[in-house]
């Protein structure tokens, strides 16, 4: 069980940027960025950063409400994140940085969709960023310190997306081939333990007597 003493900035973001992260993205965001100008590609930076920051704030501000409306609890919802979370993290772990795509580049407006889908969503922000920042949410429960350490959590996490974005090339340059793959498999590892962890919480919430085993 998460105490409140324990949700700080650093358990904030090292959970929000395990599976709000652009590693998976680069490839992809680097080959719709082939051909352009670099006014064009910081354009393409800023649209696919701000729709990520976008879902991670729908996720703060209305994720909880949705749940309620939808009927499902937390312990479910934590369960299902934490499945997410894993296939993510398995996902990441088999992954190879990747700088083909299979979408082509047939107009710019086209470009500006793909920067949209599949870069920022799924593959920087997905179901498991949504379920990881609504499961977060409860844990803060209406403590607006917590509350404002998680948000500045997401731009934290937003900012090191735009970062990455932008840089992605001498990124790219520097850590080469084989140095993305070590990257994603790291970050894939987190995910995975995050998503076990997630598990673990919701069996136990759901069915108190296995807190006890």
């Amino acid at each position: 069980m998460v105490t409140k003493a324990q949700l700080t900035f650093q358990h904030f973001f090292l959970g929000i940027f395990a599976v709000a992260n652009n590693f998976p993205a680069l490839g992809p965001f680097l080959n719709i960025c082939d051909g352009l100008n670099r006014r064009e590609q910081l354009r393409l930076c800023y649209i696919a950063t701000l729709t990520a920051f976008l879902v991670m704030l729908v996720a703060l501000v209305i994720g909880r409400g949705l749940l309620d409306f939808l009927g499902i609890s937390i312990p479910a919802f934590r369960i299902a994140g934490g499945l997410l979370l894993c296939t993510s993290g398995v996902s990441m772990l088999n992954s190879k940085a990747e700088t083909d795509s299979p979408h082509s580049k047939s107009d710019y407006s086209q470009v500006i969709s793909q920067a949209v889908i599949p870069v920022a969503i799924p593959l920087t922000t997905g179901a498991g960023t949504f379920s990881t920042i609504v499961i977060f949410a409860q844990e803060v429960n209406g403590n607006w310190f917590q509350f404002s350490l998680l948000l500045a959590s997401i731009i934290a996490a937003t900012i090191i997306i735009y970062v990455m974005f932008k840089y992605s090339t001498n990124l790219l340059k520097v850590l080469g081939r084989i140095g993305m793959n070590v990257l994603i498999k790291i970050v894939g590892l987190f995910t995975l333990s995050l998503g076990v962890q997630f598990i673990i919480l919701g069996i136990t919430a759901a069915f108190p007597a296995f807190s006890n085993f």
